[in-house]
């Protein structure tokens, strides 16, 4: 009797980590999830989901869950924040969803979080320890280990770092330094729909855009709650994460745009800022049995609204390369890792530079810049829409392109 293969080692408990988990033990691979927090959860409020999310879920196999906590936004809408006005809005209704396969949404971040911890608890192939910090790796010819900060050895077959932007199985494989810090200042806050201002309770996913500046809005957990982020480009200087701040330090960031745009924040309570940072494209992932994963592996800006995505297409190419050449021989290992590198770096990193450039470009511009994109994006009909989105939400994580046979109707 042959014996079962050593588990792969899942570095993070966050969505990345937990869809890899819950991906890998739908294929019948065993995995470890080791997470430095006390208990598994997730910070954050809002998320937006393109069609190339529920692609994902229905592949990892929580599908119906995803789609049950989920709300279904009608638009994209894009405002002008220093005139109040509407530049455009992209129909996510019944054209958009056969065009792309699958609905876009918004969810709770700990709401999409929770579907992968559920099915992980519930499936005997995963399982999860906390406070389980993991500060690096080893490995040899027969297996490969995660360190963990109380000096413990944890050995698999593989290491998979899903430990984030600041994750200590990048630092040691690549050696880059700190992430890159973008000035950009984003503030995070939830309000009841109630006190959403009547005539801004849409049913979309909405952008006001302004000279170094933004606001986003949009449903929340059953219409009970609006998410709103808010963020200013004041050139911060240092990493921040989940900082407590002021009413009056958010709002003064916000002084010169529409009166209409600026009653949003007015409304925002219990603010925390986070400074967004990003890395450049890297060409390597891999080291023998070890790889990377969402944020470790291509972190970056929120413009495009991908980086969980992002990761859950990781979770469901390197599912897929574990299934097809994954037989319980370690030596087969490098092979499954470095042949997800090549089906995810280069989609990542055009979702990584296109994030900069589109919050420069869109989100943040002035004056003439601002009527350009007002006038570029005022003249694109819906198809026009559809056309340029297809290459990032027709995607399932196993092929750049879109796949019929993977997408299915919401």
């Amino acid at each position: 009797m042959t014996a079962p293969a050593a588990p792969v080692l899942i570095c993070g408990g966050g969505i990345g980590g937990l869809a890899t988990a819950i991906g890998l033990a739908q294929r019948g691979i065993a995995s470890v999830v080791l997470e430095k927090a006390s208990e598994l959860g997730e910070i954050g409020a809002g998320i937006q989901l393109g069609p190339n999310a529920f692609h994902a879920f229905d592949y990892l196999g929580v599908g119906d869950a995803a789609r049950a906590m989920a709300v279904y936004v009608e638009h994209l809408r894009l405002m002008d924040a220093t005139t109040g006005e509407e530049v455009t809005r992209v129909p996510l209704g019944d054209d958009f969803r056969a065009r792309m396969g699958n609905p876009y949404a918004v969810v709770h971040r700990g709401d999409l979080h929770g579907v992968f911890l559920r099915a992980c608890e519930d499936h005997p192939l995963v399982e999860l320890r906390t406070s389980s910090a993991v500060v690096g790796y080893e490995q040899n010819d027969t297996s490969a280990s995660a360190i963990l900060e109380s000096g413990e050895i944890v050995t698999g077959v593989a290491v998979i770092g899903a430990d984030g932007l600041w994750s200590k199985i990048r630092a040691q494989m690549l050696d880059d330094g700190a992430p890159r810090v973008s000035g950009h200042t984003t503030y995070r806050s939830v309000i009841p729909t109630e006190e959403m201002p009547e005539d801004l309770r849409w049913n979309a996913a909405t952008l006001w855009a302004g000279p170094k500046c933004h606001i986003v809005h949009y449903p929340l957990s059953g219409w009970k709650t609006f998410n709103l982020v808010v963020t200013y480009h004041n050139d911060a200087p240092e990493p921040v994460a989940g900082q407590p701040v002021s009413h009056e330090d958010v709002a003064k960031g916000f002084d010169h745009v529409h009166p209409r745009a600026r009653q949003v924040i007015e409304k925002g309570r219990d603010w925390k800022l986070w400074v967004l940072c990003d890395r450049d494209p890297v060409m390597t992932w891999t080291d023998g049995k070890v790889a990377l994963l969402g944020d470790a592996a291509h972190p970056m800006m929120q413009y495009m609204a991908q980086g969980a995505c992002m990761a859950m297409e990781d979770a469901v190419a390197l599912s897929a390369e574990f299934e097809a050449g994954f037989d319980g021989d370690p030596g087969a290992v490098p092979a499954i890792l470095e042949s997800y590198q090549n089906r995810r770096r280069l989609r990542t990193a055009r979702v990584q530079l296109q994030s900069r450039e589109i919050g420069q470009h869109i989100y943040h511009p002035d004056h003439a810049h601002a009527a350009l994109r007002n006038e570029i994006m005022r003249a694109k009909t819906p198809q026009d829409w559809y056309d340029d989105l297809d290459w990032l939400y027709g995607s399932t994580g196993l092929q750049g392109a879109v796949s019929t046979e993977t997408k299915r109707s919401a």
